[in-house]
């Protein structure tokens, strides 16, 4: 029976546990997208709380699929030594690091000087005009995604991660909801895959077969007309015969209902309710055997062991406990199993999205009351 805290390889790559720090959006980069000092610090902590494979995200390949202020980039050889300190930092403390590397698409948050929004098809998303991709400009895009990935492992990352989910450009691609296209990239789902197939290949190229390639993608967008667990499944089994060597599954877009997020504010749930994309696994399982890592609302230590002895998914994805403690896995192996301490209240995002850099807004808050208390007690 596998167990969370064993030693496990992918295509070569082997970690100390099961344990994934799913891609999150830090906004700690410099306005260049270079890496900072508080970013590689985060990340070297994040190694130090045991998590077996840190994916620092999301990285992006071009100045036009830059989505927000703060993000970091992989766009220029100029941030390769920057990507080199965070990488170095996580293996330091003998853990693996794969860098996330992401178009955003249509959803640009914060326009960049200069920038035009582009996807696969016309649509306001963000109050913003999006303008359908030419053929040229996919070709330049698959170009940019090898040239990124090619720089992930020239910084000496572990691995790379293809951002195929949330709404972003590759999940728009395979989206019916997004991707009204009528050439050889729209229409049916062979046809709305092949971006990431191409990107998946082409990658595969420029790294070499003994290289960790993941993706993340949508188990389903949650909107009408969106792309849903059965297509998931089919995509899965095309990435399989690509070559991909993990497939991690979440769901939901920013124009999803806020209940289907990706990311979603649910306070503190009983731990049957804990695990948003099970179903999706189950029929990921049963149609896919490449290694799945499984993210979204995992909170207690017997969740996640059951995920693993179970075989709902191979791998164990944490994005907002992490945020709140980074050493949650530590805590866990040490026999503290008590459950995280994240509430799910999503207020982390908001300082993330102001450039300021993401942390728990709501463990600072107990901290200042407490501090408040203690000189209340201690005052004349």
């Amino acid at each position: 029976m596998p167990e969370l805290f064993e030693p496990v390889s992918i295509n070569g790559m082997t970690l100390k546990n099961r344990f994934v720090r799913s891609a999150t959006y830090e906004g700690m980069a410099n306005s260049d997208g270079s890496c900072t000092d508080r970013l590689i610090e985060l990340t070297g902590d994040l190694a130090k709380g045991g998590v077996g494979l840190i994916i620092p995200g999301y990285a992006y390949i071009s100045q036009q699929g830059k989505a927000r202020p703060g993000q970091t980039g992989v766009h220029s050889d100029e941030l390769i030594p920057g990507l080199a300190r965070m990488a170095e930092v996580v293996h330091r403390q003998g853990q693996k690091a794969a860098l996330q590397i992401a178009h955003a698409g249509c959803n640009v948050f914060v326009a960049s000087e200069g920038q035009e929004v582009v996807g696969p098809s016309p649509r306001v998303i963000n109050e913003r005009q999006c303008r359908e991709m030419t053929g040229e400009e996919i070709a330049l895009t698959v170009e940019d995604f090898k040239e990124a990935a090619v720089r992930t492992k020239k910084a000496g990352f572990d691995g790379v991660q293809l951002h195929a989910a949330h709404g972003y450009l590759l999940s728009q691609f395979l989206s019916p909801f997004y991707n009204k296209r009528t050439d050889e990239y729209g229409g049916s789902l062979e046809n709305r895959a092949r971006l990431v197939l191409e990107v998946l290949a082409v990658v595969r190229s420029a790294v070499g077969k003994d290289y960790p390639i993941l993706i993340k993608m949508n188990s389903d967008d949650f909107l009408e007309g969106g792309f849903t667990r059965t297509e998931m499944v089919q995509v899965a089994s095309m990435l399989e015969k690509g070559g991909v060597d993990a497939i991690e599954i979440s769901g939901g877009t920013h124009l999803s209902p806020e209940e289907f997020s990706f990311s979603r504010v649910t306070g503190i749930v009983p731990e049957e309710e804990e695990l948003y994309f099970a179903d999706a696994a189950r029929l990921y399982k049963e149609k896919t055997r490449t290694p799945l890592m499984l993210v979204g609302g995992i909170r207690s230590y017997s969740v996640a062991r059951r995920v693993i002895e179970e075989g709902l998914a191979d791998f164990v994805s944490l994005c907002r406990p992490l945020i709140r403690e980074p050493h949650l896995v530590r805590r866990w192996q040490s026999g503290d199993t008590s459950r995280a301490e994240c509430i799910s209240c999503n207020r982390c995002f908001a300082p993330a999205r102001a450039a300021e850099g993401v942390y728990c807004v709501a463990a600072a808050d107990k901290r200042r009351r407490e501090e408040a208390a203690r000189k209340r007690q201690h005052s004349p």
